[in-house]
Protein backbone atom coordinates (compact mmCIF):
# COMPACT_ATOMS: atom_id res chain seq x y z
CA UNK A 1 0.00 0.00 0.00
CA UNK A 2 2.91 2.72 1.06
CA UNK A 3 4.62 1.31 -1.64
CA UNK A 4 1.89 2.31 -4.01
CA UNK A 5 1.26 5.90 -2.90
CA UNK A 6 5.25 6.00 -2.99
CA UNK A 7 4.99 5.31 -6.73
CA UNK A 8 1.66 7.61 -7.19
CA UNK A 9 3.35 10.29 -5.49
CA UNK A 10 6.35 10.27 -7.73
CA UNK A 11 3.96 9.86 -11.08
CA UNK A 12 2.51 13.24 -9.86
CA UNK A 13 5.58 14.82 -9.32
CA UNK A 14 6.95 13.78 -12.53
CA UNK A 15 4.52 14.75 -14.45
CA UNK A 16 4.10 18.36 -12.64
CA UNK A 17 8.03 18.46 -13.25
CA UNK A 18 7.66 18.13 -16.75
CA UNK A 19 4.25 20.12 -17.61
CA UNK A 20 7.04 23.11 -15.77
CA UNK A 21 9.78 22.17 -18.01
CA UNK A 22 8.19 22.85 -21.12
CA UNK A 23 5.94 25.64 -20.37
CA UNK A 24 6.91 28.46 -22.56
CA UNK A 25 6.48 32.34 -22.13
CA UNK A 26 2.99 32.75 -20.98
CA UNK A 27 2.85 36.02 -18.83
CA UNK A 28 4.53 39.56 -19.94
CA UNK A 29 4.43 38.58 -23.82
CA UNK A 30 5.28 41.36 -26.23
CA UNK A 31 3.17 42.67 -28.84
CA UNK A 32 2.71 40.46 -31.47
CA UNK A 33 3.40 41.74 -34.82
CA UNK A 34 0.39 41.00 -36.38
CA UNK A 35 -3.12 39.10 -35.78
CA UNK A 36 -3.73 42.26 -38.08
CA UNK A 37 -2.89 40.56 -41.38
CA UNK A 38 -2.04 37.33 -42.91
CA UNK A 39 1.38 36.00 -44.70
CA UNK A 40 3.09 33.09 -45.35
CA UNK A 41 6.82 33.25 -44.62
CA UNK A 42 9.15 31.82 -47.47
CA UNK A 43 11.44 29.44 -46.49
CA UNK A 44 15.22 31.39 -47.17
CA UNK A 45 13.45 33.32 -49.33
CA UNK A 46 11.55 32.71 -52.35
CA UNK A 47 14.12 30.69 -54.04
CA UNK A 48 14.89 27.98 -56.74
CA UNK A 49 18.30 26.56 -55.90
CA UNK A 50 18.22 25.43 -60.09
CA UNK A 51 17.58 28.55 -61.19
CA UNK A 52 19.16 32.58 -60.44
CA UNK A 53 17.62 32.84 -57.20
CA UNK A 54 19.03 30.22 -54.67
CA UNK A 55 18.65 30.19 -51.25
CA UNK A 56 19.36 33.10 -48.93
CA UNK A 57 20.42 35.24 -51.32
CA UNK A 58 19.34 38.68 -52.28
CA UNK A 59 17.32 37.69 -55.25
CA UNK A 60 15.07 34.79 -53.56
CA UNK A 61 14.91 37.39 -51.20
CA UNK A 62 13.57 40.32 -53.64
CA UNK A 63 11.12 38.04 -54.97
CA UNK A 64 9.58 36.88 -51.80
CA UNK A 65 9.01 41.08 -51.16
CA UNK A 66 7.71 41.65 -54.61
CA UNK A 67 5.30 38.13 -54.08
CA UNK A 68 4.75 39.97 -50.41
CA UNK A 69 5.46 36.75 -48.50
CA UNK A 70 7.16 36.92 -45.31
CA UNK A 71 10.83 35.63 -45.00
CA UNK A 72 12.62 33.29 -42.95
CA UNK A 73 16.63 33.40 -43.17
CA UNK A 74 19.73 32.16 -41.18
CA UNK A 75 21.79 34.03 -39.73
CA UNK A 76 25.96 33.78 -38.45
CA UNK A 77 29.35 35.37 -38.81
CA UNK A 78 32.22 35.43 -40.96
CA UNK A 79 35.57 35.59 -39.32
CA UNK A 80 35.91 39.20 -38.94
CA UNK A 81 32.34 39.18 -37.42
CA UNK A 82 30.30 40.53 -39.68
CA UNK A 83 26.39 38.76 -39.41
CA UNK A 84 25.76 37.55 -43.29
CA UNK A 85 23.01 35.37 -44.35
CA UNK A 86 23.49 31.41 -45.08
CA UNK A 87 21.74 28.18 -43.75
CA UNK A 88 24.94 25.59 -43.50
CA UNK A 89 28.34 25.84 -41.36
CA UNK A 90 29.80 24.37 -44.19
CA UNK A 91 30.40 26.01 -46.86
CA UNK A 92 30.16 22.60 -49.39
CA UNK A 93 26.61 22.20 -50.46
CA UNK A 94 25.87 25.82 -51.64
CA UNK A 95 29.48 26.94 -53.02
CA UNK A 96 31.32 24.10 -53.70
CA UNK A 97 34.48 25.11 -51.43
CA UNK A 98 35.54 23.98 -48.16
CA UNK A 99 35.70 24.85 -44.80
CA UNK A 100 33.08 26.96 -42.96
CA UNK A 101 31.50 30.40 -43.11
CA UNK A 102 33.45 31.20 -40.11
CA UNK A 103 37.03 30.30 -41.64
CA UNK A 104 36.75 33.28 -43.52
CA UNK A 105 36.48 36.91 -43.47
CA UNK A 106 33.33 38.66 -45.54
CA UNK A 107 35.08 39.86 -48.44
CA UNK A 108 37.20 36.52 -48.45
CA UNK A 109 32.85 34.66 -49.44
CA UNK A 110 32.43 37.35 -51.73
CA UNK A 111 34.84 35.36 -54.11
CA UNK A 112 32.38 32.44 -53.86
CA UNK A 113 29.41 31.81 -56.12
CA UNK A 114 26.28 30.59 -54.72
CA UNK A 115 25.38 27.35 -56.76
CA UNK A 116 27.33 28.77 -59.70
CA UNK A 117 25.09 32.01 -59.55
CA UNK A 118 26.13 35.55 -59.66
CA UNK A 119 24.72 35.53 -56.08
CA UNK A 120 26.97 35.97 -53.73
CA UNK A 121 26.12 35.86 -49.56
CA UNK A 122 25.10 38.58 -48.31
CA UNK A 123 25.28 40.56 -45.05
CA UNK A 124 22.42 40.92 -42.68
CA UNK A 125 22.71 44.50 -42.50
CA UNK A 126 22.15 44.81 -46.64
CA UNK A 127 18.94 42.89 -46.52
CA UNK A 128 17.71 44.43 -43.68
CA UNK A 129 17.94 48.13 -45.92
CA UNK A 130 16.73 45.86 -48.72
CA UNK A 131 13.45 44.79 -47.21
CA UNK A 132 12.88 48.41 -44.84
CA UNK A 133 10.01 46.47 -43.56
CA UNK A 134 7.60 45.66 -46.18
CA UNK A 135 7.24 42.03 -44.86
CA UNK A 136 7.27 40.76 -41.68
CA UNK A 137 10.54 37.90 -40.59
CA UNK A 138 11.69 35.49 -38.93
CA UNK A 139 15.10 35.47 -38.51
CA UNK A 140 17.17 32.10 -37.41
CA UNK A 141 20.26 32.58 -35.44
CA UNK A 142 22.62 30.20 -35.92
CA UNK A 143 24.85 28.75 -33.20
CA UNK A 144 26.83 26.10 -33.18
CA UNK A 145 27.42 25.01 -29.61
CA UNK A 146 28.21 27.50 -27.33
CA UNK A 147 29.48 30.99 -29.22
CA UNK A 148 26.61 33.25 -29.03
CA UNK A 149 28.57 35.62 -30.55
CA UNK A 150 26.18 36.57 -33.13
CA UNK A 151 23.23 37.23 -31.08
CA UNK A 152 24.51 40.67 -29.94
CA UNK A 153 26.23 42.04 -33.27
CA UNK A 154 22.62 40.68 -34.98
CA UNK A 155 20.63 42.54 -32.32
CA UNK A 156 22.74 45.37 -32.40
CA UNK A 157 21.44 45.54 -36.33
CA UNK A 158 17.56 44.53 -35.56
CA UNK A 159 17.00 47.18 -32.91
CA UNK A 160 17.89 49.94 -35.27
CA UNK A 161 14.91 47.88 -38.16
CA UNK A 162 11.61 49.51 -37.73
CA UNK A 163 10.02 46.25 -39.72
CA UNK A 164 8.37 43.20 -38.05
CA UNK A 165 10.33 40.60 -36.90
CA UNK A 166 10.76 37.63 -34.15
CA UNK A 167 14.26 35.43 -33.97
CA UNK A 168 14.66 31.69 -33.30
CA UNK A 169 17.02 29.29 -32.99
CA UNK A 170 17.82 25.68 -32.71
CA UNK A 171 20.38 26.34 -30.17
CA UNK A 172 18.59 27.26 -26.61
CA UNK A 173 21.63 29.31 -25.49
CA UNK A 174 20.56 31.90 -28.36
CA UNK A 175 16.90 31.67 -27.55
CA UNK A 176 17.89 32.56 -23.38
CA UNK A 177 20.36 35.26 -24.53
CA UNK A 178 17.57 36.95 -26.18
CA UNK A 179 15.23 36.46 -22.76
CA UNK A 180 18.12 37.94 -20.62
CA UNK A 181 19.32 40.82 -22.78
CA UNK A 182 16.23 41.96 -25.25
CA UNK A 183 12.66 40.31 -23.57
CA UNK A 184 10.70 42.26 -25.69
CA UNK A 185 11.30 41.05 -29.12
CA UNK A 186 9.51 37.74 -30.08
CA UNK A 187 11.56 34.76 -29.33
CA UNK A 188 10.74 30.95 -30.81
CA UNK A 189 12.76 27.59 -30.01
CA UNK A 190 13.03 25.71 -33.31
CA UNK A 191 12.88 22.06 -32.53
CA UNK A 192 12.11 18.58 -34.51
CA UNK A 193 11.42 15.19 -33.30
CA UNK A 194 15.44 14.32 -33.20
CA UNK A 195 14.60 10.85 -31.43
CA UNK A 196 12.49 9.63 -34.56
CA UNK A 197 15.90 9.28 -36.37
CA UNK A 198 19.23 7.55 -36.22
CA UNK A 199 21.36 10.56 -36.71
CA UNK A 200 21.21 12.88 -33.21
CA UNK A 201 20.94 10.87 -30.13
CA UNK A 202 21.21 11.40 -26.34
CA UNK A 203 20.19 13.19 -23.49
CA UNK A 204 20.50 16.57 -25.29
CA UNK A 205 18.83 15.94 -28.35
CA UNK A 206 15.69 14.26 -26.14
CA UNK A 207 15.71 16.94 -24.33
CA UNK A 208 15.56 19.47 -27.71
CA UNK A 209 12.70 16.81 -29.21
CA UNK A 210 10.40 17.24 -26.13
CA UNK A 211 11.26 21.23 -25.43
CA UNK A 212 12.35 20.34 -21.82
CA UNK A 213 14.49 23.71 -22.27
CA UNK A 214 10.94 25.54 -22.36
CA UNK A 215 11.47 26.52 -18.97
CA UNK A 216 14.98 28.62 -19.46
CA UNK A 217 14.21 29.93 -22.81
CA UNK A 218 10.85 31.00 -21.91
CA UNK A 219 9.71 30.94 -26.32
CA UNK A 220 6.48 32.68 -27.41
CA UNK A 221 6.43 30.08 -30.30
CA UNK A 222 7.66 26.97 -30.72
CA UNK A 223 8.79 26.07 -34.57
CA UNK A 224 8.38 22.55 -35.53
CA UNK A 225 9.03 20.03 -38.37
CA UNK A 226 5.67 19.94 -39.35
CA UNK A 227 6.78 16.00 -40.33
CA UNK A 228 5.29 15.48 -36.34
CA UNK A 229 2.53 17.19 -35.54
CA UNK A 230 1.65 14.46 -33.19
CA UNK A 231 4.99 14.82 -31.05
CA UNK A 232 3.03 15.77 -27.27
CA UNK A 233 4.96 18.59 -26.00
CA UNK A 234 4.48 20.36 -29.16
CA UNK A 235 0.64 19.84 -28.76
CA UNK A 236 0.24 20.12 -24.97
CA UNK A 237 2.49 23.76 -25.94
CA UNK A 238 -0.17 24.56 -28.25
CA UNK A 239 -3.39 23.87 -26.62
CA UNK A 240 -2.66 24.12 -22.72
CA UNK A 241 -0.04 27.21 -22.96
CA UNK A 242 -1.90 28.93 -26.05
CA UNK A 243 1.48 28.97 -27.95
CA UNK A 244 2.07 29.89 -30.74
CA UNK A 245 2.58 26.92 -32.97
CA UNK A 246 4.94 27.49 -36.42
CA UNK A 247 5.22 25.02 -39.11
CA UNK A 248 8.79 24.17 -41.07
CA UNK A 249 8.78 23.57 -43.42
CA UNK A 250 5.91 23.09 -45.38
CA UNK A 251 6.45 21.24 -49.10
CA UNK A 252 3.47 21.52 -51.00
CA UNK A 253 -0.37 22.69 -51.32
CA UNK A 254 -1.78 19.30 -49.72
CA UNK A 255 0.28 19.51 -46.62
CA UNK A 256 -0.24 23.00 -46.12
CA UNK A 257 -4.19 22.64 -46.34
CA UNK A 258 -3.90 19.19 -44.22
CA UNK A 259 -1.79 20.88 -41.70
CA UNK A 260 -4.41 24.18 -41.04
CA UNK A 261 -5.70 22.81 -37.55
CA UNK A 262 -2.40 21.82 -36.10
CA UNK A 263 -0.34 24.95 -36.48
CA UNK A 264 -0.93 28.74 -36.54
CA UNK A 265 1.80 30.06 -39.00
CA UNK A 266 3.59 28.39 -42.14
CA UNK A 267 7.09 28.46 -43.50
CA UNK A 268 7.19 27.17 -46.88
CA UNK A 269 9.71 25.42 -49.45
CA UNK A 270 9.26 24.30 -52.98
CA UNK A 271 6.37 25.56 -54.07
CA UNK A 272 4.24 28.63 -54.47
CA UNK A 273 1.09 28.59 -52.12
CA UNK A 274 -2.28 29.00 -54.21
CA UNK A 275 -3.42 31.79 -51.43
CA UNK A 276 -0.83 33.83 -49.57
CA UNK A 277 -3.38 35.01 -46.98
CA UNK A 278 -4.52 31.76 -44.86
CA UNK A 279 -2.59 32.29 -41.41
CA UNK A 280 -1.08 34.74 -39.37
CA UNK A 281 2.27 36.89 -38.51
CA UNK A 282 4.10 35.85 -35.94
Amino acid sequence: MIFGIVILFLAVLGCAAYLVAIKPRTRGKPEYAGHVGDVLYAHRGLHDNETDAPENTMRAFEKAVEAGYGIELDVQLTKDKVPVIFHDFTLQRMCNVAGKVIDYTYDELQEFAICGTDQRIPKFEDFLNMVAGRVPLVVELKVEYKDLSVCPLADALLRNYSGKYCIESFNPLAVKWYRDHNPEVVRGQLADAFMKGTEYRGALYFALHHLLFNFMTKPDFVAYNCLFPGTVSRRICRKLYKNTAVAWTVKSQKQLDDLQDKFDVFIFDSFVPVAKSSTNVI
